[in-house]
């Protein structure tokens, strides 16, 4: 198992906390990891040919990048590995920006985190297995559980779309709550 970690700067959000280029070289030391590389914008084309071509040029079968939220970049990340010909499952995101770079002061104390948030994405990468994206037919029919005011809207809204609906009730009548009013505010209509 060969295993490639990366550590963004993000320009300043990381690198204004965290010595990213420390916690690279430390990680160089962590076991089965071949490569291990900081650099200022991993999420850019450049960054993400860096991966690529150390996948294809030192044959890294497993991907670690700490930087940001995997909310926002893990599909760029796991396109960008796919591309070089690796299962984009073999990839692992640690978050050392908002889980350690912002939520810290002391930059001893956030770079000794992302340390260890960079070595428990090493160790969980290890354990992945390859995956493969599978689709299925869905049936588009909408199943409404409960006919009170909002389960007819919202059986209307899906009907007025397209979509066969099915509205469900376990009382003998519907409209729910509203039914059973005798008045409504502001006007005082009649609920029914």
């Amino acid at each position: 198992m060969k295993v490639g970690v990366y550590i963004c700067h993000c320009g300043n959000n990381i690198a204004g906390m965290v010595d990213c280029a420390g916690v690279a070289q430390w990680a160089a030391g962590l076991p089965d990891v071949v490569v291990a590389r900081d650099y200022e914008f991993m999420c850019s084309s450049l960054g993400q040919e860096l991966i690529q071509q150390d996948i294809r040029e030192q044959g890294i079968d497993r991907v670690v990048v700490a930087c940001c939220t995997p909310r926002m970049h893990e599909p760029t990340f796991q396109r960008a590995v796919a591309a070089a010909g690796l299962n984009p499952y073999y990839f692992e995101q640690a978050n050392i920006r908002e889980q350690c770079s912002w939520v810290h002061d002391d930059r001893a104390e956030a770079t000794k985190k992302a340390k260890a948030l960079v070595e428990a994405a090493v160790l969980r990468v290890r354990h992945h297995q390859a995956l493969t994206v599978n689709t299925v037919p869905i049936q588009p029919a909408t199943l409404v559980v409960g006919g009170g005011i909002t389960g007819i809207q919202a059986s209307l809204e899906l009907a007025n779309a397209g979509y066969p609906v099915y509205l469900v009730e376990r009382e003998p009548t519907i409209g729910g709550r509203m039914a059973q009013l005798d008045e409504t505010f502001p006007t005082l209509d009649c609920s029914a």
